[in-house]
């Protein structure tokens, strides 16, 4: 029987289907293109090859074209004879995160990879900030994430991919040094990890080192095809840094090339919050944006978005509404947030909105219900420090700048609040 990467048998006769298969995976983890054109050249071979029609829905997913993903799933249910039971549980777990339908994805999840924990498409599922840990706005997740990371650890050895994935758990958790060792053992066996690369830029700004994490991550982009998942996230960091060093123009420049709607190949999710995200960060080291761009991404966010569901999407496009003016978008946002972050949803959607009106004590009250635990949003670190950085801005704005030097010393010591927060 044939086997993919991780030593899994495949239920399939062809081994051409089996070597595209294991081609579209291994793009799949590194985050570079070719996954789709890959998984459907294993169905050309194969067309009755389930975990191969999963794998193209689960492509499909994380591009953000549900409709695509939901009908490869739907094929993929029309293949399930002679299917291993791993395959099988692989399939249904697969087709409940993608459908919405079904019992708690992360609890299967965790009862699959407790007996097949060499599945690794199934553990991507769970590790990472954009994953069912990470978007399950539970209390503690950043540990919870390490947790689920150190059980797997002893069944990937130096497997690249995993290592990249564990190191960032560890980073988001505090344990740098460890993180450090574990990102540099992925780069080494794998530098054109896209996720790796994302992984060690995370690093250098956790350090505080925005000089090293703009050389790196910059040259490092030079080579990503714009068509590969990361490509706008790791352009969010690189202008982020651009910003960092006083460099204005060629932060716009990134934005215009590589975050824009109009232009960028990436995800919608990826591209509504990073860019509601930058503009943001700008305004608060005091750079202009003009209202276009807000007006721009607030308009993305209202037609990708429209139906709060998930906190680390509604919380930015409540960011973006505020932003923009479009207070009619901003009240839906806080009448119809759900799910287990709805009030964190809420009380940020709140502190936005008094932040556009400059009304700054109300949005101090706002913002100050929310930093307890703002890790149940999702989202990583680097991403919620605009939460940091509002309630930074919020408390100068009052006089309050020994409070503001106080938040960012005791919650984020890396930063520097001359260059996150204009006075």
């Amino acid at each position: 029987m044939h086997k993919d990467a991780y030593g899994n048998p495949l239920s399939t006769p062809s081994q051409a289907a089996s070597d595209a298969f294991n081609l579209a995976m291994a793009c799949y983890f590194t985050a570079q293109p070719g996954s789709e054109t890959h998984f459907a050249t294993a169905l050309e071979a194969d067309p009755g090859f389930a975990l191969a029609h999963v794998g193209l829905a689960r492509a499909h997913h994380v591009s953000g074209d549900g409709r695509a993903a939901r009908a490869k799933m739907a094929d993929a249910e029309k293949h399930t004879d002679g299917l291993t039971t791993r395959e099988a549980q692989h399939l249904a777990i697969l087709n409940t995160v993608i459908t919405g339908q079904g019992p708690d994805p992360l609890a299967a999840a965790r009862a699959h990879l407790a007996e097949f924990p060499r599945d690794a498409l199934i553990a991507s599922l769970c590790l990472g900030v954009f994953s069912l840990i990470g978007f399950s706005g539970r209390p503690g997740r950043e540990a919870e994430n390490l947790a689920m990371a150190a059980v797997l650890a002893p069944h990937y050895g130096d497997d690249p991919w995993f290592l990249s994935y564990y190191g960032f758990a560890q980073m988001e958790a505090g344990q740098l040094a460890q993180a450090e060792r574990s990102i540099e053992v992925s780069l080494a066996g794998n530098p054109n990890d896209a996720n790796a690369a994302h992984h060690r830029a995370h690093l250098c700004y956790e350090i505080g080192d925005p000089d090293a994490g703009y050389a790196y991550l910059s040259n490092w982009m030079t080579g990503y095809d714009r068509a590969g998942l990361m490509h706008c996230h790791n352009s969010w960091h690189v202008a982020l840094w651009a910003m960092a060093r006083g460099d204005t123009d060629t932060m716009w420049q990134i934005v215009d090339r590589d975050l824009d709607p109009d232009v960028t190949l990436s995800p919608p999710i990826n591209v509504m919050t990073d860019l509601a995200s930058l503009l943001y960060r700008a305004e608060l080291a005091g750079v202009a944006v003009p209202g276009a761009r807000w007006k721009q991404v607030s308009a993305y966010a209202a037609a990708h978005f429209a139906k709060p569901r998930l906190a680390f999407v509604d919380v930015h496009s409540a960011l973006a509404h505020a932003m923009a003016g479009e207070t009619e978008l901003l009240d839906r946002i806080h009448n119809d947030a759900k799910g287990p972050a709805s009030d964190m949803v809420v009380w940020l959607a709140d502190a936005f909105g008094a932040i556009a009106r400059q009304d700054w004590a109300v949005a101090e009250a706002h913002l100050t219900r929310t930093l307890g635990d703002q890790a149940r949003i999702g989202g990583s670190r680097a991403q919620r420090d605009l939460i940091e950085f509002a309630m930074a801005q919020v408390l100068m704005k009052q006089g309050k700048s020994d409070a503001a030097r106080l938040l960012l010393a005791t919650r984020r010591p890396m930063s520097q609040l001359e260059t996150a927060v204009a006075a």
